[in-house]
């Protein structure tokens, strides 16, 4: 018979965080689960450069674990799990250019993947019961989520075309908010500050899915094609290796969202903090914590805020509760306002809002 390493708790789920439904900084340990789908016959080539890789990442920092498993009923099929001290370096790492050159040779072996991240909450065994305090931090909490995806793109345009691309962003059609029959676009807003693009997108049901569908769409590929001699990262939409490439330096993850209970949506800002080479990771932490005492505060206009990060880019995307209302783009706390400036690499800026549309819910 199992035991529990942790407890469940015996609090009600009131006492559950109900407003931080996403956060990477809870110190809990992570697991990542990446499936894969192999090319018939490539199944030994697959073999080598995973075993290549993982000598690779066995040296990077906050590292635990790796387990490779191959299907019962499908040699095409693979399984990749690891586990991680926590999930900021994890996405440090999975963020990095070092991390682009190093599953480079799994590429033209492999034909689909999905990559899947999860804090771990309980576990079961006497294994885990033995070694528990040195396998580190369960997540204390169950999070509660209202049911939406959030991720945003960045990418940067030549400078002096900055003018031309906002028109072109901002005039194009919506795609259709319906994906499938479980997935639904609800949400895209696009802000930029100098050459800088920030897409966020929220989306019901699976984000993989409706990134596909966004960029199926006549409306979207007709602009991504127009703004192609603007991007300062070249790109072949229709090569689908310079595709990958652009698309996954253009990533940028939500780290930290927090939210208020039972509150209209309010005015949107996005706020941009260059941080210094190495030290975005830490700066998107002051933020979420600023933000999560803010949604505490009745005085505070924070309806929600999601923190986004990828190496030395954080994007700030604020909700306020009244029509004008601003936001300080510091912590009201000096120390933390201090601790703040000195992960900066330049100016806090305001971004720019190119367009803002809302699909309704059905």
């Amino acid at each position: 018979m199992t035991t529990t390493s942790e407890r469940l708790s015996e609090a009600p789920a009131r006492d559950a965080s109900k407003r931080v439904s996403q956060s990477v900084f809870d110190g809990s340990r992570l697991r990542v689960v990446l499936l894969v789908d192999v090319f018939d016959g490539a199944q030994q080539q697959f073999l080598e450069a995973y075993e290549q890789l993982c000598n690779q990442v066995a040296s990077v920092p906050g590292h635990v674990s790796d387990q490779l498993c191959q299907s019962i009923e499908n040699p095409s099929q693979w399984l990749i799990t690891s586990e991680w001290e926590s999930a900021p370096p994890f996405l440090t790492w999975v963020n990095s250019e070092e991390h682009v050159r190093m599953v480079e040779p799994l590429h033209s072996c492999v034909r689909n993947t999905r990559s899947l991240r999860f804090h771990i909450v309980r576990e079961t065994g006497r294994a885990y019961e033995t070694d528990a305090p040195a396998r580190g931090r369960l997540q204390t909490e169950v999070r509660i989520g209202d049911g939406v995806i959030r991720h945003a793109l960045t990418f940067t345009v030549k400078p002096g075309t900055e003018d031309k691309v906002a028109k072109l962003l901002g005039d194009y059609a919506a795609p259709e908010p319906r994906v499938d029959d479980s997935t639904r676009l609800l949400r895209t807003s696009l802000f930029m500050h100098g050459n800088r693009v920030v897409r966020a997108i929220e989306v019901r049901g699976d984000l993989l899915a409706a990134l596909r569908h966004v960029s199926r769409s006549p409306e979207v590929r007709a602009v991504e094609e127009a703004i192609n001699p603007y991007l300062e990262q070249d790109r072949d939409l229709n090569d689908q290796e310079s595709a990958r490439l652009f698309f996954t330096r253009a990533a940028l993850p939500a780290v930290h969202h927090v939210m208020v209970d039972d509150r209209p949506e309010g005015t949107r800002r996005a706020l941009y903090y260059p941080a210094k080479a190495g030290r975005g990771m830490k700066l998107a932490e002051l933020l979420a914590k600023a933000d999560s005492a803010a949604t505490d505060d009745p005085s505070s206009p924070v309806l929600r805020s999601t923190v986004f990060e990828r190496e030395d880019v954080v994007v700030r995307l604020v909700d306020l509760a009244a029509e004008g209302a601003d936001v300080d783009p510091l912590p009201r706390d000096p120390a933390q306002a201090a601790e703040l400036r000195e992960l900066l690499a330049g100016e806090t800026a305001r971004m720019e809002l190119v367009t803002d549309r809302r699909s309704p819910e059905v």
